[in-house]
């Protein structure tokens, strides 16, 4: 009889896995009966449909992808009404030792899977119901492949599906002025206390009274930076009984007092290009900031000021921006980017299409102490308004319709005054009309519409101004001779139209104080030309 080697307690030096049952995830679910079952792993692959989950006590929405890897014990509820589709597979370990466990069981149970895990599960559970003769081996060779792939894709992802936290953090920012208990949170979760406390600092790095402390005073600071009440009615804002606990919390987070908070001339990091030229028009100089092509070569900007990855969230710009250690961030509405940076300081979120470029260069004049600044802006651009009107109503009269066409390679976009590119000079400062015929399809309700490059002179405009993205240069000539021949065939719709081809695509891509003063310069120039 064969011994195995000395030291071992294994009669083989490998352990095996066998299943020893298969089924459609909706039907063995409901059928699992309550008495210990005979195998020591559970296995179960989503591959269609959602519905939420009970593992352990713990609540958690899985979807297709969704992969729960778990011993025998584990107690797994699922809806009666679910409607998920996927694969349940009971297998056992064959080894020596008195606890047999498989690998797949001693990490994260719920994680995500690649699609190819989904298609070896239902070539397998397809193998098991239906076995064909001529393939005696197929049930253990999809069984071996689909352990493979999940033991590799375990180190490659390695997250929990817990989407309970998703809507822990809405419910946090949704509710952060009132009292909120780690308790409460983990009984909106569906979780235990303590899963609750694990998983939650797992992800955001923070216990939740950390977290819940932080966002109340980023709040609190966001409004000390656009004009906040007396200390005790802002405490009542954010959570806080009264001002002095307030006061003492904010000090702890910030190192000052929100006085002195307030009176600091702050340091600011611009995330997009247009609020960067909002600054530049404000003579502030961000710490960092987004510049575009046609603003750096107004004015070179040196690089340690300079931010060349506008948008991202990786663990780069992360660094570079905490090494700046700003006192407020700018950025568009952006909610999980800019949950991301409520670490590093309070982040003013500007909403895109919600205010136009005169209302966000007044937020962030009253964000950097510059509000008298940009009234002074202001004011000097609509005497330029004023002026270039009247020398319309001298030149054309009535303004008529004009739209704006950006050509790309593939197509051609125009823009209402929302979305900027010359429309809210030509709509909002100097009187002229978008098209009927693009109103019609939608592009106020949108704030831009994309057509054929064909079919452009389709939409006729007494106006019409072309740009070209960038890298499109080389298109300017071929379509000038294309929309004039299109302009002279179709004179009973179009009759009176006037071209213009403006050499300036990355001026007329901005949506600012200074790209629309120099917006106002060209199309003034052309019109009147």
């Amino acid at each position: 009889m064969h011994k195995p080697p000395s030291g071992s307690s294994l009669p083989y030096p490998h352990s095996f896995y066998v299943p020893v049952r298969i089924a459609a995830l909706d039907k063995a679910a409901s059928n699992r009966e309550n008495s210990s079952p005979p195998f020591s792993s559970l296995l179960i692959i989503v591959t269609g449909g959602s519905a939420t989950m009970e593992w352990d006590g713990a609540l958690t929405r899985v979807s297709s992808g969704s992969t729960l890897c778990c011993d025998s014990s584990a107690h797994i509820t699922l809806q009666h009404s679910h409607n998920l589709q996927g694969v349940w597979i009971e297998y056992i370990t064959l080894s020596g030792t008195s606890h047999p466990s498989s690998p797949l069981n001693n990490g994260v149970p719920l994680r995500s899977c690649a699609p190819r895990v989904c298609a070896v599960a239902s070539r397998l559970l397809g193998s098991w119901s239906q076995p064909e003769e001529h393939q005696p081996f197929v049930v253990q060779q999809l069984f071996t492949e689909l352990l493979t792939e999940l033991y590799h894709g375990a180190a490659e992802n390695t997250e929990p599906v817990l989407h309970w936290l998703d809507r822990v953090l809405q419910y946090i920012e949704s509710h952060y002025n009132e009292d909120l208990t780690r308790g409460q949170a983990a009984e909106l979760a569906g979780v235990t206390p303590e899963h609750f406390s694990r998983a939650f600092r797992k992800s955001t790095g923070q216990t939740f009274n950390e977290y819940v402390t932080l966002l109340r005073i980023r709040k609190a600071q966001q409004r000390i930076l656009t004009g906040a009440p007396n200390l005790s009615t802002l405490a009542l804002e954010v959570g806080y009984g009264e001002g002095t606990y307030l006061s003492r919390k904010f000090k702890h987070v910030v190192g000052l007092s929100p006085a002195a908070y307030h009176r600091k001339n702050k340091s600011v990091v611009s995330l997009n290009f247009n609020h960067t030229a909002s600054l530049q028009a404000l003579e502030v100089v961000p710490r960092l900031g987004v510049y575009s092509a046609w603003m750096e070569r107004l004015q070179p900007v040196p690089s340690k000021h300079k931010l060349l990855n506008e948008g991202s969230s990786s663990t780069g710009l992360y660094e570079r921006l905490s090494s700046a250690r700003p006192d407020v961030i700018i950025s568009y509405s952006l909610p999980d980017k800019n949950k991301q940076l409520m670490s590093l300081a309070p982040v003013i979120e500007i909403p895109f299409m919600q205010m136009d470029w005169r209302e966000q260069f007044r937020l962030i004049a009253e964000v950097t102490g510059r509000r008298p600044q940009a009234e002074a802006w202001l004011n000097v651009y609509d005497e330029q308004c004023n002026a270039a009107n009247q020398q319309l109503d001298r030149r054309i009269g009535p303004r008529g319709t004009a739209v704006v066409w950006e050509i790309g390679r593939d197509a051609a976009y125009c823009f209402s005054s929302s979305y900027g590119h010359g429309s809210q000079i030509l709509y909002n400062d100097l009187g002229f009309r978008p098209p009927s015929s693009l109103v019609s399809e939608g592009l106020l309700r949108q704030g831009y519409l994309e057509v054929a490059f064909s079919d452009v002179a389709g939409y006729p405009a007494d106006h019409i101004f072309i740009t070209c993205s960038a890298g499109t240069a080389e298109m300017r000539e071929p379509l000038r001779s294309f929309l004039h021949r299109a302009v002279q065939q179709n004179q009973a719709s179009a009759s009176g139209s006037r071209i213009y081809f403006l050499n300036q695509p990355a001026m007329f891509y901005g949506f600012d104080p200074l790209s629309s003063e120099a917006q106002l310069r060209v199309l003034l120039h052309a019109l009147t030309s």
